[in-house]
């Protein structure tokens, strides 16, 4: 009698002959029913390679032990984020995901650094928001020393051992901020700027992509000096007021970090003007009303759901390749949402 072929298994499970290959070869890429249908097929028709899908079937039920790491969980932002991560390690067809996720509250280096080294006591792999300090970097390299490798999530971060980067390309943020501005503002003149923290190299990197556009491009406009929110919405609000009194000639504002709905606050309980530009960051309900209602001109933001889905393929990757292989830089397009696209 013949031997079955994989073209007859594809027929016996009613899949493609790809999909059988994909069994056979790259297990992780197929659905654990379709890999159990293939297998019961095989052993129907006695294909010669049952072992081999008997395994394959078996393997990518491998438990990966992953951490994450966000920030303050009253940001709606990193809620979001957070509930995106969650579906994305749901959804992963390789294996089972036993995801621990954290947000902290207290954002003092200290405090950021001894939750690092907790999470790397209790997973295998971790993505952490954090922000760039010495004692962050040491609590990076002794996790890293212990063999769980580390994904830096939003900014990218620096320490003797090797970081994975998941994220924007925040140079570019900036610019195409400055590009925003200098296409919508009538008569260049002072812009304002708020960052969440000097020591969030996103925004950072935010911040000198938007100055190097306009020293490229239009010297007219004055950038005032950066201030830091520390990510709290009412410091925000208390700046962006402070601001409006300061420099009444002001024309717009580039919100780069966190603290957003504070400063929606403080503008909308000035009088609107027309010729004044706002651009914010991150896309949840508050912007979207403030788009709406012409508070905020544009707002840049990460795509959510590819911004999980690398982040889990990304630990994943960083897993297997071991302490020993290189970083992952993962970035990817952001969006671009005007009062009239959402």
């Amino acid at each position: 009698m013949k031997r079955p072929t994989i073209p007859d298994l594809a027929k016996a499970a009613s899949v493609s002959v790809s999909t059988v290959n994909r069994v056979l070869y790259q297990p992780g890429s197929v659905r654990t029913h379709t890999r159990e249908r293939v297998s019961a097929a095989a052993e129907e028709i006695g294909f010669y390679g049952l072992g081999t899908i008997k395994h394959a079937v078996k393997a990518p039920q491998i438990t990966h032990r992953f951490g994450v790491l966000l920030q303050r969980k009253e940001r709606t932002f990193y809620r979001i984020l957070g509930d995106a991560i969650t579906l994305a390690a749901e959804a992963y067809s390789g294996g089972r995901i036993d995801l621990t996720l954290e947000f902290l509250e207290d954002l003092t280096p200290e405090k950021v650094a001894s939750h690092i080294i907790s999470l790397g006591e209790r997973c295998e792999t971790l993505a952490i928001v954090a922000p760039q300090h010495p004692v962050v970097a040491d609590a990076i390299d002794s996790v890293l020393e212990k063999g769980v490798p580390v994904v830096s999530l939003i900014g990218p971060l620096t320490a003797k051992g090797n970081i994975s980067f998941v994220g924007l390309d925040n140079w570019k943020v900036g610019r195409a901020a400055a590009w925003a501005f200098d296409r919508m503002v009538r008569f260049p003149g002072k812009i304002g700027i708020l960052v969440g923290s000097h020591r969030l190299r996103n925004q950072e990197m935010n911040e000198s992509g938007f100055r190097s556009y306009f020293r490229e491009h239009n010297s007219g406009f004055t950038l005032l000096e950066p201030l830091p929110t520390y990510e709290s919405a009412v410091v925000a609000r208390e700046h962006v007021e402070k601001l409006l009194t300061d420099h009444p000639d002001m024309c717009g504002l580039f919100i780069s970090g966190g603290g957003v709905t504070g400063a929606i606050a403080a503008l909308r309980a000035t009088p609107k003007r027309d010729d004044f530009v706002v651009v914010g960051y991150e896309l949840f309900e508050d912007t979207r009303a403030a788009l709406i209602d012409g508070t905020i001109s544009l707002i840049i933001s990460h795509p959510i759901e590819r911004f999980a889905f690398e982040t889990i393929a990304t630990l994943i990757k960083a897993k297997s390749a071991g302490r020993d292989a290189g970083v992952f830089r993962v970035t990817f397009g952001f969006d671009m949402h005007s009062p009239e696209s959402v």
